[in-house]
């Protein structure tokens, strides 16, 4: 909002176009629902760029954003790459916070134990 209106809250300005509340939207994630607040300015101008007017579920851009994250991209890369596809840019701390969330679950999964067998199959075959 502070980039849309072209000052920050509670700073003066001579702009006509105003901050007016927060509009509570229920959205669904892959972590669940969760109800968040959307900034209102007071010509109906405002863009939200993450969670898009009329858009209910964004399960799918965190779910993209731990795949690019476990192929060994870096959170610059993936900011990028969301700006690319998608056409909104994402902050490297929003990536992060993404990735935090499944940091325990790669923690466990790199220290698992490891069995002493792993069975191997070989299929060669000539047409």
């Amino acid at each position: 909002m502070d980039e849309h209106l072209g000052y920050e809250k509670s700073e003066r300005s001579d702009n006509d176009d105003y901050r007016n509340g927060h509009k509570p939207k229920r959205i669904n994630s892959s972590y669940g629902s969760m109800d968040i607040q959307v900034p209102q300015d007071s010509k109906s101008t405002f863009e939200p760029q993450v969670v898009k007017k009329r858009q209910k579920d964004i399960s799918d851009i965190d779910q993209k954003i731990i795949s690019m994250y476990a192929k060994g991209m870096t959170t610059r890369q993936i900011s990028d790459t969301l700006e690319d596809i998608y056409g909104f840019e994402a902050s490297e701390g929003f990536i992060s916070d993404v990735t935090d969330k499944i940091m325990p679950q790669i923690e466990d999964w790199q220290n698992r134990p490891l069995s002493e067998v792993y069975p191997v199959l070989y299929i060669d075959a000539i047409h």
